[in-house]
Protein backbone atom coordinates (compact mmCIF):
# COMPACT_ATOMS: atom_id res chain seq x y z
CA UNK A 1 0.00 0.00 0.00
CA UNK A 2 1.28 3.48 -0.87
CA UNK A 3 2.23 5.39 2.32
CA UNK A 4 0.63 8.74 2.96
CA UNK A 5 2.82 11.50 1.45
CA UNK A 6 4.78 13.83 3.69
CA UNK A 7 5.74 17.45 2.94
CA UNK A 8 8.91 17.67 5.03
CA UNK A 9 11.18 14.75 4.09
CA UNK A 10 14.81 15.75 3.62
CA UNK A 11 17.10 14.43 0.86
CA UNK A 12 20.01 12.10 1.65
CA UNK A 13 17.95 10.26 4.25
CA UNK A 14 16.39 6.82 4.43
CA UNK A 15 12.92 8.36 4.57
CA UNK A 16 13.56 10.18 1.29
CA UNK A 17 14.11 6.83 -0.43
CA UNK A 18 11.18 5.08 1.25
CA UNK A 19 8.35 7.62 1.54
CA UNK A 20 6.61 9.96 -0.90
CA UNK A 21 7.51 13.64 -0.64
CA UNK A 22 4.78 15.89 -2.04
CA UNK A 23 4.66 19.57 -1.12
CA UNK A 24 1.03 20.85 -1.08
CA UNK A 25 2.00 24.06 -2.91
CA UNK A 26 2.72 22.08 -6.08
CA UNK A 27 -0.98 21.60 -6.74
CA UNK A 28 -1.90 24.67 -8.78
CA UNK A 29 -5.22 25.88 -10.12
CA UNK A 30 -5.08 23.88 -13.33
CA UNK A 31 -1.90 21.80 -13.31
CA UNK A 32 0.85 20.72 -10.93
CA UNK A 33 4.47 21.93 -10.65
CA UNK A 34 7.24 21.20 -8.18
CA UNK A 35 10.97 21.81 -7.76
CA UNK A 36 12.34 18.27 -8.11
CA UNK A 37 14.91 16.55 -5.92
CA UNK A 38 18.56 16.31 -6.95
CA UNK A 39 18.61 19.58 -8.90
CA UNK A 40 20.06 22.71 -7.32
CA UNK A 41 21.86 22.41 -4.00
CA UNK A 42 20.51 25.77 -2.78
CA UNK A 43 16.83 24.81 -3.03
CA UNK A 44 15.00 22.15 -1.04
CA UNK A 45 13.17 19.53 -3.12
CA UNK A 46 9.38 19.61 -3.16
CA UNK A 47 8.82 16.20 -4.75
CA UNK A 48 10.63 12.86 -5.05
CA UNK A 49 10.05 9.80 -7.26
CA UNK A 50 7.94 8.11 -4.59
CA UNK A 51 5.85 11.27 -4.55
CA UNK A 52 5.40 11.06 -8.33
CA UNK A 53 4.16 7.47 -7.95
CA UNK A 54 1.70 8.71 -5.33
CA UNK A 55 0.52 11.37 -7.78
CA UNK A 56 -0.07 8.71 -10.46
CA UNK A 57 -1.99 6.47 -8.07
CA UNK A 58 -4.00 9.49 -6.93
CA UNK A 59 -4.87 10.39 -10.51
CA UNK A 60 -5.95 6.80 -11.24
CA UNK A 61 -8.13 6.92 -8.12
CA UNK A 62 -9.68 10.19 -9.31
CA UNK A 63 -10.39 8.86 -12.82
CA UNK A 64 -12.34 5.96 -11.35
CA UNK A 65 -14.14 8.36 -9.02
CA UNK A 66 -15.12 10.53 -12.00
CA UNK A 67 -16.45 7.52 -13.86
CA UNK A 68 -13.90 7.94 -16.65
CA UNK A 69 -12.65 4.89 -18.51
CA UNK A 70 -9.27 4.06 -16.87
CA UNK A 71 -7.26 4.58 -20.04
CA UNK A 72 -4.76 7.43 -20.33
CA UNK A 73 -2.23 8.94 -22.75
CA UNK A 74 1.15 9.98 -21.31
CA UNK A 75 4.11 11.87 -22.74
CA UNK A 76 7.07 13.91 -21.52
CA UNK A 77 9.03 17.00 -22.51
CA UNK A 78 12.80 17.19 -23.04
CA UNK A 79 14.39 17.69 -19.64
CA UNK A 80 16.99 15.60 -17.87
CA UNK A 81 14.42 14.53 -15.29
CA UNK A 82 11.22 14.17 -17.35
CA UNK A 83 11.61 10.61 -18.62
CA UNK A 84 12.23 9.18 -15.16
CA UNK A 85 9.41 11.19 -13.66
CA UNK A 86 7.01 9.97 -16.34
CA UNK A 87 8.02 6.36 -15.62
CA UNK A 88 7.31 6.86 -11.91
CA UNK A 89 3.94 8.42 -12.79
CA UNK A 90 3.14 5.42 -15.00
CA UNK A 91 3.92 3.05 -12.11
CA UNK A 92 1.37 4.85 -9.97
CA UNK A 93 -1.23 4.93 -12.76
CA UNK A 94 -0.91 1.22 -13.44
CA UNK A 95 -1.05 0.43 -9.71
CA UNK A 96 -4.38 2.28 -9.77
CA UNK A 97 -5.70 0.06 -12.55
CA UNK A 98 -5.11 2.33 -15.55
CA UNK A 99 -4.18 1.27 -19.06
CA UNK A 100 -1.38 3.67 -20.01
CA UNK A 101 -0.62 4.55 -23.64
CA UNK A 102 2.82 6.14 -23.57
CA UNK A 103 3.69 8.20 -26.66
CA UNK A 104 7.21 9.11 -25.50
CA UNK A 105 8.83 12.49 -26.11
CA UNK A 106 6.02 14.87 -26.98
CA UNK A 107 4.61 18.35 -26.94
CA UNK A 108 1.67 18.94 -24.62
CA UNK A 109 -0.65 19.51 -27.61
CA UNK A 110 0.57 16.27 -29.17
CA UNK A 111 -0.68 14.48 -26.05
CA UNK A 112 -4.02 16.32 -26.34
CA UNK A 113 -4.19 15.38 -30.04
CA UNK A 114 -3.40 11.76 -29.17
CA UNK A 115 -6.49 11.64 -26.97
CA UNK A 116 -8.54 12.06 -30.15
CA UNK A 117 -6.27 9.96 -32.37
CA UNK A 118 -6.25 7.02 -29.93
CA UNK A 119 -9.81 7.58 -28.64
CA UNK A 120 -8.81 8.11 -25.01
CA UNK A 121 -10.55 10.45 -22.56
CA UNK A 122 -7.67 11.11 -20.12
CA UNK A 123 -4.14 12.47 -20.42
CA UNK A 124 -1.09 13.21 -18.27
CA UNK A 125 1.77 15.21 -19.78
CA UNK A 126 4.99 15.49 -17.76
CA UNK A 127 6.27 19.01 -18.35
CA UNK A 128 7.32 22.17 -16.58
CA UNK A 129 6.56 24.19 -19.73
CA UNK A 130 8.90 27.22 -19.76
CA UNK A 131 9.92 27.02 -16.09
CA UNK A 132 13.63 26.94 -15.31
CA UNK A 133 15.48 23.65 -15.44
CA UNK A 134 14.89 21.74 -12.22
CA UNK A 135 11.11 22.24 -12.24
CA UNK A 136 8.75 19.45 -13.19
CA UNK A 137 5.01 19.11 -13.37
CA UNK A 138 2.02 17.41 -14.94
CA UNK A 139 -0.78 18.74 -17.15
CA UNK A 140 -3.82 16.50 -16.79
CA UNK A 141 -7.29 16.01 -18.20
CA UNK A 142 -10.16 13.53 -18.18
CA UNK A 143 -12.59 15.06 -20.68
CA UNK A 144 -10.97 15.88 -24.02
CA UNK A 145 -10.20 18.57 -25.09
CA UNK A 146 -10.43 20.06 -21.59
CA UNK A 147 -7.80 19.90 -18.87
CA UNK A 148 -8.27 19.90 -15.10
CA UNK A 149 -9.51 23.06 -13.42
CA UNK A 150 -9.60 24.01 -9.73
CA UNK A 151 -12.31 21.48 -8.80
CA UNK A 152 -10.44 18.48 -10.22
CA UNK A 153 -7.08 19.73 -8.96
CA UNK A 154 -8.52 20.31 -5.52
CA UNK A 155 -9.92 16.79 -5.36
CA UNK A 156 -6.64 15.30 -6.63
CA UNK A 157 -4.78 17.21 -3.93
CA UNK A 158 -7.09 15.78 -1.26
CA UNK A 159 -6.66 12.22 -2.51
CA UNK A 160 -2.88 12.44 -2.70
CA UNK A 161 -2.10 14.38 0.48
CA UNK A 162 -4.60 12.43 2.60
CA UNK A 163 -3.43 9.10 1.19
CA UNK A 164 -6.92 8.16 -0.04
CA UNK A 165 -5.57 5.83 -2.70
CA UNK A 166 -7.51 2.95 -4.26
CA UNK A 167 -5.11 0.43 -5.85
CA UNK A 168 -6.78 -1.79 -8.45
CA UNK A 169 -5.92 -4.76 -10.60
CA UNK A 170 -5.78 -4.60 -14.39
CA UNK A 171 -3.29 -1.79 -14.93
CA UNK A 172 -0.86 -2.07 -17.83
CA UNK A 173 1.48 -0.02 -20.00
CA UNK A 174 1.88 0.16 -23.78
CA UNK A 175 4.36 2.21 -25.79
CA UNK A 176 2.73 3.71 -28.90
CA UNK A 177 5.22 4.36 -31.70
CA UNK A 178 5.01 6.61 -34.74
CA UNK A 179 2.69 9.29 -33.40
CA UNK A 180 5.15 12.15 -33.95
CA UNK A 181 4.98 11.87 -37.73
CA UNK A 182 1.21 11.38 -37.67
CA UNK A 183 0.81 14.46 -35.47
CA UNK A 184 2.96 16.62 -37.75
CA UNK A 185 1.05 15.37 -40.80
CA UNK A 186 -2.24 16.31 -39.11
CA UNK A 187 -0.98 19.84 -38.47
CA UNK A 188 -0.24 20.39 -42.16
CA UNK A 189 -3.21 18.52 -43.60
CA UNK A 190 -5.10 20.75 -46.02
CA UNK A 191 -2.62 23.62 -45.74
CA UNK A 192 -2.60 25.56 -48.99
CA UNK A 193 0.02 28.25 -48.62
CA UNK A 194 0.86 29.72 -52.01
CA UNK A 195 2.52 32.85 -50.69
CA UNK A 196 6.27 32.36 -50.13
CA UNK A 197 6.88 33.07 -46.46
CA UNK A 198 10.29 32.98 -44.79
CA UNK A 199 9.78 32.03 -41.15
CA UNK A 200 12.23 31.92 -38.24
CA UNK A 201 11.31 28.98 -35.99
CA UNK A 202 12.63 29.78 -32.49
CA UNK A 203 12.48 26.95 -29.96
CA UNK A 204 14.90 27.91 -27.16
CA UNK A 205 16.45 24.41 -27.23
CA UNK A 206 13.18 23.01 -25.88
CA UNK A 207 11.06 20.11 -27.08
CA UNK A 208 9.45 22.08 -29.92
CA UNK A 209 12.79 22.03 -31.73
CA UNK A 210 12.12 18.51 -33.05
CA UNK A 211 8.56 19.34 -34.11
CA UNK A 212 8.17 22.95 -35.26
CA UNK A 213 10.61 23.15 -38.21
CA UNK A 214 9.25 20.01 -39.86
CA UNK A 215 5.62 21.04 -39.28
CA UNK A 216 6.15 24.54 -40.67
CA UNK A 217 7.90 23.18 -43.74
CA UNK A 218 5.04 20.75 -44.28
CA UNK A 219 2.69 23.76 -44.26
CA UNK A 220 4.70 25.34 -47.07
CA UNK A 221 6.93 27.79 -45.21
CA UNK A 222 10.62 28.49 -45.86
CA UNK A 223 12.00 27.79 -42.38
CA UNK A 224 15.10 29.21 -40.70
CA UNK A 225 15.85 27.18 -37.58
CA UNK A 226 16.88 29.04 -34.43
CA UNK A 227 17.95 27.15 -31.28
CA UNK A 228 16.15 23.99 -32.38
CA UNK A 229 18.80 21.60 -31.04
CA UNK A 230 17.59 19.80 -27.91
CA UNK A 231 19.46 20.95 -24.80
CA UNK A 232 17.75 20.68 -21.43
CA UNK A 233 20.21 23.14 -19.87
CA UNK A 234 18.59 25.90 -21.96
CA UNK A 235 21.99 27.53 -22.60
CA UNK A 236 20.72 30.85 -24.00
CA UNK A 237 17.38 31.48 -22.31
CA UNK A 238 14.33 29.55 -21.17
CA UNK A 239 12.03 28.66 -24.07
CA UNK A 240 9.38 31.24 -23.24
CA UNK A 241 8.01 33.39 -26.10
CA UNK A 242 6.75 35.95 -23.59
CA UNK A 243 10.28 36.54 -22.26
CA UNK A 244 12.04 39.66 -23.53
CA UNK A 245 15.37 37.86 -23.98
CA UNK A 246 13.89 35.29 -26.35
CA UNK A 247 11.91 37.96 -28.20
CA UNK A 248 15.07 40.06 -28.73
CA UNK A 249 16.88 37.05 -30.19
CA UNK A 250 13.93 36.41 -32.51
CA UNK A 251 13.98 40.05 -33.66
CA UNK A 252 17.69 39.88 -34.45
CA UNK A 253 17.15 36.71 -36.50
CA UNK A 254 14.32 38.30 -38.51
CA UNK A 255 16.55 41.23 -39.44
CA UNK A 256 19.55 39.05 -40.18
CA UNK A 257 17.67 36.72 -42.53
CA UNK A 258 15.15 39.17 -43.99
CA UNK A 259 12.33 36.96 -42.73
CA UNK A 260 8.62 37.67 -42.96
CA UNK A 261 8.18 36.83 -39.28
CA UNK A 262 9.56 34.79 -36.40
CA UNK A 263 7.47 32.26 -34.52
CA UNK A 264 8.67 31.29 -31.04
CA UNK A 265 7.53 28.23 -29.10
CA UNK A 266 7.72 27.45 -25.41
CA UNK A 267 9.19 24.35 -23.78
CA UNK A 268 6.17 22.11 -24.32
CA UNK A 269 4.89 23.68 -27.54
CA UNK A 270 1.47 24.86 -26.45
CA UNK A 271 2.31 28.57 -26.83
CA UNK A 272 3.39 30.70 -29.77
CA UNK A 273 5.05 34.14 -29.83
CA UNK A 274 5.44 36.42 -32.85
CA UNK A 275 7.96 38.98 -34.10
CA UNK A 276 7.00 40.79 -37.30
CA UNK A 277 9.02 41.51 -40.44
CA UNK A 278 10.48 44.71 -38.98
CA UNK A 279 11.77 42.95 -35.87
CA UNK A 280 8.92 44.29 -33.71
CA UNK A 281 7.51 41.88 -31.14
CA UNK A 282 3.72 41.59 -31.18
CA UNK A 283 2.15 40.55 -27.91
CA UNK A 284 -0.12 37.53 -28.21
CA UNK A 285 -3.26 39.48 -27.33
CA UNK A 286 -2.65 41.75 -30.34
CA UNK A 287 -1.98 38.67 -32.51
CA UNK A 288 -5.29 37.33 -31.22
CA UNK A 289 -7.02 40.56 -32.21
CA UNK A 290 -5.49 40.37 -35.70
CA UNK A 291 -6.65 36.76 -36.00
CA UNK A 292 -10.12 37.63 -34.68
CA UNK A 293 -10.43 40.40 -37.29
CA UNK A 294 -9.42 38.01 -40.05
CA UNK A 295 -11.53 35.07 -38.87
CA UNK A 296 -14.63 37.18 -38.18
CA UNK A 297 -14.71 37.94 -41.90
CA UNK A 298 -14.68 34.20 -42.63
CA UNK A 299 -17.10 33.42 -39.77
CA UNK A 300 -19.43 36.44 -39.19
CA UNK A 301 -20.99 36.61 -35.74
CA UNK A 302 -18.24 34.50 -34.17
CA UNK A 303 -17.55 34.60 -30.43
CA UNK A 304 -14.01 35.00 -29.09
CA UNK A 305 -12.77 34.54 -25.52
CA UNK A 306 -9.76 36.48 -24.19
CA UNK A 307 -8.08 36.56 -20.79
CA UNK A 308 -8.04 39.52 -18.43
CA UNK A 309 -4.41 40.29 -19.31
CA UNK A 310 -5.45 41.07 -22.89
CA UNK A 311 -5.77 44.45 -24.58
CA UNK A 312 -8.96 46.48 -24.21
CA UNK A 313 -9.01 46.99 -27.99
CA UNK A 314 -11.16 43.87 -28.43
CA UNK A 315 -14.08 45.87 -27.05
CA UNK A 316 -13.55 48.92 -29.27
CA UNK A 317 -12.35 47.38 -32.55
CA UNK A 318 -14.39 48.56 -35.55
CA UNK A 319 -13.74 45.47 -37.67
CA UNK A 320 -15.02 43.10 -35.00
CA UNK A 321 -18.10 45.25 -34.53
CA UNK A 322 -18.76 45.37 -38.28
CA UNK A 323 -18.50 41.58 -38.50
CA UNK A 324 -20.85 41.05 -35.56
CA UNK A 325 -18.19 39.42 -33.40
CA UNK A 326 -18.59 39.24 -29.64
CA UNK A 327 -15.77 39.12 -27.08
CA UNK A 328 -15.79 37.68 -23.57
CA UNK A 329 -13.06 38.52 -21.01
CA UNK A 330 -12.33 35.61 -18.68
CA UNK A 331 -9.82 34.24 -16.18
CA UNK A 332 -6.20 33.84 -17.18
CA UNK A 333 -5.09 30.23 -17.46
CA UNK A 334 -5.05 27.65 -20.23
CA UNK A 335 -7.62 25.47 -18.48
CA UNK A 336 -10.00 28.38 -17.87
CA UNK A 337 -9.90 29.76 -21.41
CA UNK A 338 -10.19 26.24 -22.85
CA UNK A 339 -13.29 25.58 -20.76
CA UNK A 340 -14.80 28.99 -21.52
CA UNK A 341 -14.41 28.69 -25.30
CA UNK A 342 -16.07 25.27 -25.04
CA UNK A 343 -18.92 26.55 -22.83
CA UNK A 344 -19.66 29.54 -25.11
CA UNK A 345 -19.20 27.56 -28.34
CA UNK A 346 -16.62 30.20 -29.27
CA UNK A 347 -14.60 29.98 -32.47
CA UNK A 348 -11.34 30.75 -30.65
CA UNK A 349 -9.81 31.85 -27.39
CA UNK A 350 -6.67 33.93 -26.92
CA UNK A 351 -4.41 34.36 -23.90
CA UNK A 352 -1.79 37.08 -23.64
CA UNK A 353 0.81 34.52 -22.58
CA UNK A 354 0.61 32.97 -26.06
CA UNK A 355 -1.94 30.19 -25.63
CA UNK A 356 -4.30 30.08 -28.62
CA UNK A 357 -7.39 27.87 -28.59
CA UNK A 358 -9.10 27.10 -31.89
CA UNK A 359 -12.29 25.09 -31.99
CA UNK A 360 -13.76 23.31 -35.03
CA UNK A 361 -13.46 23.75 -37.92
CA UNK A 362 -10.00 25.28 -37.26
CA UNK A 363 -8.78 23.15 -34.35
CA UNK A 364 -9.94 20.64 -31.76
CA UNK A 365 -10.34 23.06 -28.86
CA UNK A 366 -7.02 22.78 -27.02
CA UNK A 367 -3.99 25.07 -27.04
CA UNK A 368 -1.40 24.19 -29.67
CA UNK A 369 1.40 26.57 -30.65
CA UNK A 370 1.72 24.94 -34.06
CA UNK A 371 -2.00 25.19 -34.84
CA UNK A 372 -1.67 28.87 -33.91
CA UNK A 373 1.35 29.17 -36.22
CA UNK A 374 -0.70 27.74 -39.07
CA UNK A 375 -3.55 30.18 -38.37
CA UNK A 376 -1.08 33.08 -38.51
CA UNK A 377 0.44 31.90 -41.79
CA UNK A 378 -3.03 31.42 -43.29
CA UNK A 379 -3.99 34.93 -42.16
CA UNK A 380 -1.06 36.25 -44.18
CA UNK A 381 -2.16 34.05 -47.09
CA UNK A 382 -5.63 35.65 -47.00
CA UNK A 383 -4.15 39.15 -46.95
CA UNK A 384 -1.89 39.28 -50.03
CA UNK A 385 0.42 42.25 -50.22
CA UNK A 386 0.25 42.90 -46.48
CA UNK A 387 3.02 42.08 -44.03
CA UNK A 388 2.71 41.27 -40.34
CA UNK A 389 3.73 44.86 -39.62
CA UNK A 390 0.95 46.13 -41.91
CA UNK A 391 -1.65 44.04 -40.08
CA UNK A 392 -0.28 45.21 -36.73
CA UNK A 393 -0.32 48.86 -37.80
CA UNK A 394 -3.98 48.55 -38.82
CA UNK A 395 -4.90 48.18 -35.13
CA UNK A 396 -5.71 51.21 -33.01
CA UNK A 397 -2.92 52.40 -30.72
CA UNK A 398 -2.55 50.78 -27.33
CA UNK A 399 0.62 50.83 -25.24
CA UNK A 400 0.87 47.61 -23.26
CA UNK A 401 3.57 46.55 -20.82
CA UNK A 402 5.30 43.22 -20.66
CA UNK A 403 3.97 40.90 -17.98
CA UNK A 404 5.86 41.82 -14.81
CA UNK A 405 6.06 39.26 -12.02
CA UNK A 406 7.33 40.14 -8.53
CA UNK A 407 7.95 37.23 -6.19
CA UNK A 408 5.22 36.32 -3.73
CA UNK A 409 5.14 32.98 -1.93
CA UNK A 410 2.47 30.50 -2.94
CA UNK A 411 1.22 30.50 0.64
CA UNK A 412 0.68 34.29 0.56
CA UNK A 413 -0.15 35.33 -3.00
CA UNK A 414 -3.93 34.79 -3.07
CA UNK A 415 -4.53 36.53 0.22
CA UNK A 416 -2.31 39.45 -0.84
CA UNK A 417 -4.17 39.82 -4.14
CA UNK A 418 -7.50 39.75 -2.29
CA UNK A 419 -6.34 42.71 -0.17
CA UNK A 420 -5.10 44.63 -3.22
CA UNK A 421 -8.37 43.90 -5.03
CA UNK A 422 -10.33 45.32 -2.09
CA UNK A 423 -8.19 48.47 -2.25
CA UNK A 424 -9.01 48.95 -5.92
CA UNK A 425 -12.71 48.23 -5.41
CA UNK A 426 -12.77 51.01 -2.84
CA UNK A 427 -11.35 53.37 -5.48
CA UNK A 428 -14.27 53.02 -7.93
CA UNK A 429 -15.38 56.55 -8.82
CA UNK A 430 -12.10 57.95 -7.46
CA UNK A 431 -9.13 59.03 -9.60
CA UNK A 432 -5.83 57.37 -10.48
CA UNK A 433 -3.38 59.74 -12.15
CA UNK A 434 -6.19 62.13 -13.02
CA UNK A 435 -8.64 59.55 -14.40
CA UNK A 436 -11.66 58.02 -12.70
CA UNK A 437 -11.79 54.31 -11.99
CA UNK A 438 -14.88 53.18 -13.92
CA UNK A 439 -14.70 49.39 -13.46
CA UNK A 440 -12.92 46.77 -11.37
CA UNK A 441 -13.28 43.31 -12.94
CA UNK A 442 -12.62 40.75 -10.19
CA UNK A 443 -13.01 37.53 -12.20
CA UNK A 444 -9.25 36.97 -11.78
CA UNK A 445 -7.57 39.36 -9.36
CA UNK A 446 -8.29 43.01 -10.17
CA UNK A 447 -8.49 44.44 -13.69
CA UNK A 448 -8.93 48.16 -13.07
CA UNK A 449 -10.30 50.18 -16.01
CA UNK A 450 -9.93 53.95 -16.11
CA UNK A 451 -12.30 56.34 -17.86
CA UNK A 452 -10.06 56.71 -20.95
CA UNK A 453 -9.94 52.91 -21.46
CA UNK A 454 -6.48 52.43 -19.95
CA UNK A 455 -6.25 49.61 -17.40
CA UNK A 456 -4.18 47.92 -14.69
CA UNK A 457 -4.13 44.24 -13.75
CA UNK A 458 -2.88 42.61 -10.55
CA UNK A 459 -3.44 38.88 -10.09
CA UNK A 460 -1.74 35.82 -8.62
CA UNK A 461 0.25 33.58 -10.92
CA UNK A 462 -1.36 30.16 -11.21
CA UNK A 463 1.88 28.20 -11.63
CA UNK A 464 4.71 30.07 -9.91
CA UNK A 465 5.26 31.87 -6.57
CA UNK A 466 4.66 35.27 -8.17
CA UNK A 467 2.12 37.99 -8.79
CA UNK A 468 1.28 39.05 -12.33
CA UNK A 469 0.99 42.74 -13.19
CA UNK A 470 0.18 44.34 -16.54
CA UNK A 471 -0.66 47.92 -17.49
CA UNK A 472 -2.05 49.31 -20.74
CA UNK A 473 -2.41 52.96 -21.71
CA UNK A 474 -4.43 54.24 -24.65
CA UNK A 475 -2.50 57.52 -24.48
CA UNK A 476 1.26 56.97 -24.78
CA UNK A 477 4.28 54.92 -23.76
CA UNK A 478 5.08 57.57 -21.16
CA UNK A 479 1.65 57.24 -19.61
CA UNK A 480 2.06 53.44 -19.54
CA UNK A 481 5.31 53.93 -17.61
CA UNK A 482 3.61 56.32 -15.21
CA UNK A 483 0.80 53.84 -14.52
CA UNK A 484 3.40 51.30 -13.46
CA UNK A 485 5.92 53.49 -11.65
CA UNK A 486 3.52 55.92 -9.98
CA UNK A 487 0.58 53.61 -9.27
CA UNK A 488 1.26 49.86 -9.36
CA UNK A 489 4.81 49.69 -8.06
CA UNK A 490 4.34 51.94 -5.00
CA UNK A 491 1.02 50.29 -4.12
CA UNK A 492 2.56 46.81 -4.17
CA UNK A 493 5.68 48.05 -2.34
CA UNK A 494 3.53 48.53 0.77
CA UNK A 495 3.19 44.75 1.06
CA UNK A 496 6.19 43.06 2.69
CA UNK A 497 5.11 39.71 1.24
CA UNK A 498 5.85 40.98 -2.29
CA UNK A 499 9.44 40.85 -3.49
CA UNK A 500 11.31 42.72 -6.18
CA UNK A 501 10.15 42.82 -9.79
CA UNK A 502 11.89 40.47 -12.21
CA UNK A 503 12.20 43.39 -14.63
CA UNK A 504 11.38 47.06 -15.00
CA UNK A 505 8.84 48.41 -17.46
Amino acid sequence: MMPKPRPDILPNTLDFECFPLVRPSGFREYDARWWFNGIGADKAPELNLEGVKALGLGMATLLHELGVAPKIVTGHDFRSISGGIKNALILGLTQGGCEVLDIGLALSPMVYWAQFELDVAACAMVTASHNENGWTGVKMGANRPLTFGPEEMGRLKEIVLDGRFQPREGGNHHRVEGLRDRYIASLAEGASLTRPLRVVAACGNGTAGVFAPQALRAMGADVIEMDCELDWTFPKYNPNPEDSEMLRAMAEAVKQHGADLALGFDGDGDRCGVVDNTGEEIFADKIGLMLARDLSREYPGATFVVDVKSTGLYKTDKVLKANGASVDYYKTGHSYIKQRTHALDALAGFEKSGHFFFRPPIGLGYDDGLVAARAILEMLERNPGQSMADLRNALDAAYTSLTMSPHCADEDKYEVVARITAEYQALEGEEILGRKVVDVNTVNGARVTLEDGSWILVRASSNKPELVTVVESLQSHADKTDLFRKEVKPRLARYPEIGKYNQEI
